[in-house]
């Protein structure tokens, strides 16, 4: 395996140990309602279908809060399949991470807007690179945000709404 030492945003070296040893992919099973503006807890199940096969021993749910099975840098990929409703401006999914256990920040914002009269599809992409120091206290969840008639496609057939991650290297 190979070693490489950078410097951190908190101005900290790290030195990271390629060699991947955890991939896992969620997906959203059912719409989510519109107008919901809150984390998702419910209808996400770990993909099932079409040959997909976790690597390592993959992430932990607890009512839509994400854990980690063990520390390095993870590469968080998310689509969000998101119908806007009729002249809606804006329809966001959210990334939100903590690195406490209890505080959410907002570490991407996936959005999609249709002012064009009518509903339309949308399939969004974003992602982050999270540093997990402690799998006790680095989590992450997924937050609709100003859905007032846009709603969150999902499917237990195929992936929609889904996520990846991706652990890159050892901390």
């Amino acid at each position: 395996k190979d070693a490489t030492t950078f410097l951190r945003g908190d101005n900290t070296f790290a030195t990271v140990v390629s060699g991947l040893t955890e991939a896992d992919q969620w997906r959203l099973t059912a719409n989510q309602s519109a107008g919901t503006n809150a984390v998702v807890t419910s209808n996400l199940e770990r993909v099932d279908t079409d040959g997909f096969l976790k690597l390592g021993t993959g992430l932990t749910n607890s009512s839509g809060v994400f854990s980690f099975p063990s520390t390095g840098y993870y590469l968080i990929m998310c689509t969000a399949f998101i119908t806007a409703g009729s002249n809606h401006n804006d329809a966001h999914l959210n990334i939100q991470t903590t690195t406490d256990n209890s505080t959410y920040d907002n570490a991407v914002k996936i959005s999609a807007a249709d002012g064009s009269g009518g509903s339309t599809n949308y399939s969004v992409h974003g992602q982050f690179v999270f540093d997990v120091t402690n799998v006790s206290t680095h989590k992450f969840r997924l937050q609709t945000q100003s859905m007032s008639s846009s709603f969150l496609n999902g499917d237990t057939a195929k992936n929609e709404t889904h996520f990846t991650t991706i652990r890159l290297a050892s901390t």
